[in-house]
């Protein structure tokens, strides 16, 4: 019988199984930020341990860090001291830092498959729930509590359960106008938020092998929102293409033997699967959400769900979403306010989001709203450099967008970039719970980076595709 990916690099990292039944996993790549890091190193030197494998662990600043301005020191006491504590553990232990100071850093899930370190077959973890992220390149990525990250600088390894695997398949050709992160809420507006609970999720299909990298990473971004433990898609030619020669990607001979290796790795013609789930392409519209959980959501041409339409189980958190949301039950999305509109996160701030937004704004005289506050943040120094070389900061500037410095900013808002009181944000970050965005009153709408830049244009909750022509 055949073997999936999933079960291909699991078994390749298994040191042993515990008497729990979980297994030890090797962990080949660990990446830290400075939120979920501090505690973990004081916990590893409460025991007098060093850290296993410096040379597998990488660091950077991301949630925390101001986009305004990244002089130091940063205004907010708190983010300071954090910066402190990371720069100093880094030194203490010989990890490799993205520094801000010499234009390296960027949100953690950027940052690592930019460089090169992430790559196919790989085992990697991180203490953030988006690590799913680096499945796009073939690899099995884990969001993990600072305990485990404590466990992973001590030992580089992590118990684990084995999952069940679940195979997407979204077939066919998206129309015009739809993006991999309509794909991505569409998967978990069918599957539900914990429909993906004790599984790996496989994407697979025409879509997924005609998307980008980057548009692979956004839908394994997501996959921990559909209650998947991690997401990933087969490496293929675009992968191995997107790798290579970047910093820490295999070089000359070394190069050739690892793609036959990444070869091996994809999931067999006849692997078992635990589910399969088939989706046509063509059946997908712009999702936007409307509620609280990211499962909450609609086509942009839909209504909010009427109470009657809903599984019988998810009807107080639906009513619970009317309330704080302030919608009513049958009203369109279509045309709901937006005060604020937010391009950026781990999930949309790459370089081609940017260039997507750009794309739809250049030559048409269009302009944000008058009283909607509209920003776009970069996911890295690299993304900041790249979308300024190529002009797209002046032209969203005269469109009347703010151009950041890169970081987190508002889909956590752990830095100045805070919803205010009810402030509605049409965001293309990835969780729209209650307050997350820096507000305990303040309402999230996710969508995709295009339909944030037509809500900020419009003011309002419109259909991208009419308001920038596309067909």
């Amino acid at each position: 019988m055949g073997k999936t990916l999933y079960e291909k690099v699991f078994d390749r990292h298994t040191v042993g199984k515990l008497p729990s039944g979980q297994f030890q996993l090797f962990m080949g790549l660990h990446l830290i930020h400075e939120v979920t890091s501090p505690q973990a190193f004081a916990m590893l030197e409460e025991r007098g341990l060093r850290v296993m494998f410096p040379e597998r662990t990488f660091a950077t600043v991301d949630h925390i860090i101001p986009t305004t301005s990244q002089l130091r020191p940063y205004g907010d006491s708190l983010a300071e001291q954090m910066m402190v504590a990371l720069e100093g553990n880094v030194k203490r232990h010989g990890i490799r830092l993205f520094s801000p100071e010499k234009s390296e850093q960027g949100i953690v899930h950027v940052v690592g498959p930019e460089r090169g370190l992430t790559q196919p077959g790989m085992t990697i973890c991180c203490g953030d729930s988006h690590t799913s992220t680096h499945g796009a390149f073939g690899a099995l990525a884990f969001g993990i509590g600072t305990s485990q990250v404590r466990d992973v600088l001590g030992t580089q390894t992590l118990a684990m359960d084995k999952l069940k695997v679940r195979r997407i398949e979204v077939n066919g050709k998206l129309r015009p106008g739809v993006y991999a992160k309509d794909v991505a809420l569409y998967i978990i507006q069918k599957l539900g938020v914990k429909g993906g609970v004790g599984f790996a999720y496989e994407y697979a299909g025409d879509v997924f092998d005609a998307m980008s990298m980057d548009e692979r990473m956004t839908v394994c971004n997501m996959s921990i929102e559909g209650g998947a433990r991690c997401g990933y898609v087969q490496p293929d030619q675009t992968t191995y293409d997107y790798l290579k020669g970047r910093e820490y990607a295999p070089q000359g001979e070394a190069w050739e033997r690892a793609v036959a290796d990444w070869q091996s790795l994809r999931s067999d013609p006849d692997a078992q699967y635990d589910d399969v789930v088939r989706i046509a392409a063509e059946e997908i519209e712009p999702v936007v959400t409307w509620g609280i959980t990211p499962g909450q959501s609609t086509s942009v041409g839909g209504t909010i769900p009427k109470l009657d339409d809903v599984d019988p189980s998810e009807r107080d958190t639906v009513q619970e979403a009317y309330r704080y949301m302030s919608l009513e039950p049958g009203q369109k999305i279509a045309g709901t306010k937006v005060d604020v509109a937010f391009i950026g996160s781990c999930t949309n701030g790459r370089l081609s989001d940017i260039e997507e937004v750009v794309r739809l704004l250049d030559g048409k005289n269009l302009k944000v709203k008058e009283g909607v506050r509209a920003i776009v943040v970069p996911g890295s120094h690299q993304v900041k450099k790249a979308a300024i070389e190529r002009g797209y900061d002046k032209l969203l500037t005269a469109a009347g967008f703010e151009f950041r410095e890169p970081g987190c900013s508002m889909c956590l808002a752990m830095n100045p970039d805070k919803l205010q009181g009810r402030e509605l944000c049409a965001s293309s970050s990835n969780r729209n719970f209650k307050g997350r965005q820096g507000s305990p009153t303040g309402r999230t709408l996710l969508m995709s980076p295009a339909m944030v830049a037509a809500a900020a244009i419009a003011g309002e909750v419109t259909d991208a595709r009419e308001l920038f022509g596309i067909h």
